[in-house]
């Protein structure tokens, strides 16, 4: 399917962005000061996601974007992110079930297809395996095991390193689109969206009044929520009390189909799954690795796959969007040995952004009138509505923060876990 640019799939789906209009009237008058109920800061999938959720209870929102509408320079785009199920902590297998129910509910509001639960297929030597697949049987969520010679004949593109876990309702999602469709269907409720409305700082004036200065004008508000993903410490340190969040630029990459025939994307859409590969740092057959890796085939782009936050730690306002070579010749290698479906010769590398926590659990509260979504640990997309919704909570006060995503919260590295790092 080939999607719409983001501005034109707004204007065509009926949604009022004022993006343009009153922004430049605002860059013309710097005395002009306005009042809002909601500000929503960054507009990426998260934020997007809580306007949405604002919107349709009837709360007035703004959301102010810094930059336009398809940008590639933060972790919310780029054509597809794993749906990935494999959990086995009872919190975010509450929250799978509950975002693949609201996933399917944008899709209806928007009328665009963002989730294509093509299954993903886990394996390598990971001891989660059997508590993963009990959780998701006790949710209602499929989880079967194959054997390594099963899952090859059924996906030949991939060679399975033991027993392998399949999930049958995870899949792959669209993440352009996604972005789009929450915008469009935050607009249609009523929610107002600025693009190019970089924020300059917040300011709490007290518990019920913060001020906004964007490069644009004045903002006043009763409570501002800030989704900037890499951005959070740059805009909030000072503000309110922000944990420890290490900002990588990761550097997967797209492998060409090694069947290039006609009708080749065909077949592959109907013959990848996403993957997870675990692996023991301790084996000399990993001893090339960097981490588990993760991928997923992108229709028209080929076969994804990327390792997990390790990346080199950077300014987001000074990314290099290079590849680092050892890496990506160690990801090429990974492709010669375990893809056998994708060409390791044939790499587009692409790059994105990881914000991440101490413990990979991410920051979901409320301090006075500003509440913060972020720290998402590259493992943070297929959950965009359900956060949304717990934001959309703490900003109206329906709800108290939940303890595991706590600003103040003592984080245990030790329960960060390859299976809640994939993308």
């Amino acid at each position: 399917m080939l999607w719409p640019s983001p501005r034109s799939f707004l204007v065509r789906s009926g949604a009022f962005l004022r993006d343009v209009g009153l922004a430049d009237r605002m860059r013309h008058n710097d005395a002009m000061v306005e009042t809002v109920e909601t500000v929503v800061i960054g507009g990426g999938a998260m934020g997007s996601a809580t306007a949405w959720q604002l919107a349709r209870r009837g709360h007035s929102v703004t959301l102010l974007e810094r930059f336009q509408p398809g940008h590639a320079l933060g972790a919310s785009h780029g054509a597809s992110r794993n749906f990935n199920t494999a959990y086995s902590d009872p919190f975010y297998v509450a929250m799978l079930v509950e975002s693949l129910r609201l996933w399917r509910d944008l899709e209806a509001e928007a009328g665009a297809r963002l989730l294509e639960q093509v299954g993903i297929v886990n394996h390598g030597p990971n001891p989660a395996f059997n508590q993963v697949a009990a959780a998701l049987s006790g949710a209602g969520l499929g989880a079967d095991f194959l054997s390594p010679e099963e899952a090859g004949e059924r996906w030949p593109g991939i060679r399975f390193d033991g027993r392998v876990l399949h999930t049958p309702d995870a899949g792959r999602l669209h993440a352009d689109a996604s972005v789009t469709a929450l915008q469009a269907a935050a607009a249609a409720a009523g929610a107002e969206i600025r693009h190019g409305t970089p924020v300059e700082r917040v300011d709490v004036l007290d518990d019920e009044r913060v001020r906004v200065t964007t490069a644009a004008g004045v903002i006043h508000a009763r409570t501002v929520v800030v989704t900037v993903g890499a951005w959070t410490q740059k805009l909030l340190t000072g503000v309110v009390p922000v944990p420890r969040l290490v900002v990588t630029q990761e550097q997967p990459a797209h492998f060409a189909l090694r069947d290039r025939s006609a009708g080749a994307a065909s077949r592959a859409a109907a013959r990848w799954p996403g993957f997870n590969h675990a692996y023991d740092p301790a084996d000399s057959r990993y001893e090339y690795w960097y981490s588990p890796v993760y991928g997923m085939y992108t229709p028209g782009q080929g076969v994804k796959a990327g390792w997990h936050g390790v990346g080199p730690v950077m300014d987001p306002d000074a990314r290099t969007f290079t590849a680092e070579p050892v890496q990506l010749a160690a990801l090429q290698r990974y492709v010669s040995d375990w893809l056998p479906g994708a060409d390791p010769d044939a790499a587009a590398p692409i790059s994105c952004t990881y914000t991440t926590t101490v413990d990979e659990d991410f920051v979901l509260d409320r301090v006075g009138p500003i509440t913060v979504g972020a720290g998402f640990s590259g493992h943070g997309f297929k959950f965009t509505p359900a956060v949304g919704r717990i934001l959309a909570d703490l900003a109206t006060g329906t709800s108290p923060a939940p303890t595991k995503f706590a600003l103040t919260r003592s984080p245990n590295p030790a329960s960060a876990s390859w299976l809640a790092g994939r993308r």
